[in-house]
């Protein structure tokens, strides 16, 4: 693998802006999207054939998540329900559709396990649920501001929640208390001429091995209103809950990250919209990138593909687009 040769290898064409990507678990050729059409796509890579997954109300949808066998798949929407559906068949049926949020529901994960679904949204209130049967599990209210992420811990055992203000905090999962809370100040700032805050983890990812947390969004803000800003990588130690590094532009590109990966070989991968739209690479101990790939429209989402080789990325052109990191003869 050699990222500075990322270049385009497929360029699947869609009638409406995208806003979400994930890659079905264990097929680098079968991708999800979320678009501005108010449903969810099925794309296969190799053949650009699409399967709609149409919504009982119009909603976006940002949070998509699978079981681990990739047969079950979980949209957040915009209209405050998580709808479970299968991954497979051409003409898809919602399986259960539940009213979990109060305004958007902006993130879905499930559990290494499957056992459990996690949401969270504008209500302020993170929900866990029953994976097979939808039933509630437990409410954990403790968010001051929008919950805009969440994220399982490798190990199962904790829960981790990020909102408007740049607050993480960790939940022990066997009780739903709050273990601990931390911020990434950069990420978020109040514009006193506006009145209002920008910010928010736009995008929220472990390492594989548990040892780090990844969070993204947009940092130097001059204008809330317009989201004049540059893009920025977070990264914190899990285990102290210290700030590890600030991944940033040397360009000073405008922008928000909307997408980050922790790649298995350690490298920090973000998608960014604004200036056109970007991928950015960062090694472990580097602030600064050591290669950019320029993009034809801005990056909303981003999802790395289980050969740990390709990645999606949904355009606000209607665009999905699959990257590789690797010469174009490898």
């Amino acid at each position: 693998m050699d990222v500075t040769k990322t270049h385009l290898a497929h360029d699947l064409d869609h009638n409406s802006p995208l806003i979400s990507c994930r890659y079905l678990p264990g097929s680098s050729n079968t991708v999800f999207v979320g678009s501005q059409d108010y449903s969810v796509w099925r794309f296969d890579v190799s053949s650009k054939a699409k399967v709609e997954y149409k919504f009982p109300e119009k909603t976006w949808v940002r949070g998509m998540a699978f079981d681990s066998a990739g047969k079950t798949l979980i949209t957040a929407g915009f209209d405050g329900r998580l709808i479970w559906w299968p991954t497979e068949g051409e003409n898809p049926e919602p399986i259960r559709v539940l009213d979990a949020h109060k305004g958007w529901a902006r993130a879905v994960v499930v559990s290494p396990d499957d056992s459990l679904v996690a949401s969270v949204g504008n209500d302020r209130v993170v929900r866990l649920w029953n994976f097979s049967d939808g039933s509630l599990v437990r409410e954990m209210p403790g968010h001051e501001a929008h919950i805009y992420n969440v994220a399982f811990h490798p190990d199962g055992k904790h829960l981790v929640t990020g909102d408007l203000t740049c607050q993480l905090i960790d939940w022990d999962l066997d009780t739903g208390k709050q273990l601990r809370s931390w911020q990434a100040e950069s990420l978020q700032k109040y514009d006193k001429t506006f009145k209002a805050i920008i910010g928010g983890f736009r995008s929220m990812t472990f390492s594989e091995d548990g040892q780090f947390i990844a969070v993204s969004g947009i940092t130097n803000v001059s204008n809330a209103f317009a989201g004049v800003g540059n893009p920025s990588v977070v990264v914190f130690d899990w285990e102290t809950g210290k700030q590890q590094i600030e991944h940033l532009s040397s360009k000073k590109v405008r922008g928000v990250a909307w997408g980050v990966e922790i790649h298995p070989s350690g490298l920090r991968i973000a998608t960014v919209g604004g200036s056109g739209g970007h991928l950015f690479f960062w090694k472990p101990d580097g602030a600064e990138e050591f290669s950019t790939l320029k993009l034809k429209r801005d990056g909303r989402d981003l999802d790395l593909a289980p050969d740990n080789l390709h990645l999606a990325v949904a355009h606000s052109d209607g665009h999905l687009r699959i990257y590789k990191m690797d010469a174009k003869d490898a």
